[in-house]
């Protein structure tokens, strides 16, 4: 059994606040083909208030993690559609499930950002 877990916390930098109600997704690829594992939304300091994923969920493999931030930014700016930057899709890698693996996200209508928290 795993010891590891999955974290995130995504910061508005438009804004400067955190990102307040940003809904997602999270699948795990198997044989190049993506499996939804949960969608969630974030609290109000830009997180989850546990772990993404943990124990017997968190498995070694490839992720895909779907921030749906066009759907968020339309109700701060008068930005219309299509959005520069609309979904934030970021794949990732777990080699070693008992360590804690944390991605966060900073984001703008224009740009966006991410590495291996912790």
């Amino acid at each position: 059994m795993s010891n590891g877990y999955l974290t995130t916390h995504v910061l508005d930098i438009y804004n400067g606040c955190p990102g307040k109600g940003i809904k997602g997704s999270i699948f795990i690829i198997e044989n190049q083909k993506s499996h939804k594992i949960k969608d969630f939304k974030l609290n109000n300091d830009g997180r989850l208030e546990s772990p993404m994923l943990e124990k017997d969920e968190f498995k070694i493999g490839k992720y895909e993690l779907i921030f749906y931030c066009g759907e968020y930014f339309q109700n701060f700016t008068n930005i219309k559609k299509p959005f520069f930057i609309d979904d934030v899709i970021i794949r990732f890698g777990i080699n070693d499930n008992t360590q804690h693996y944390h991605v966060p996200l900073l984001v703008s209508p224009w740009s966006y950002s991410t590495y291996r928290g912790s």
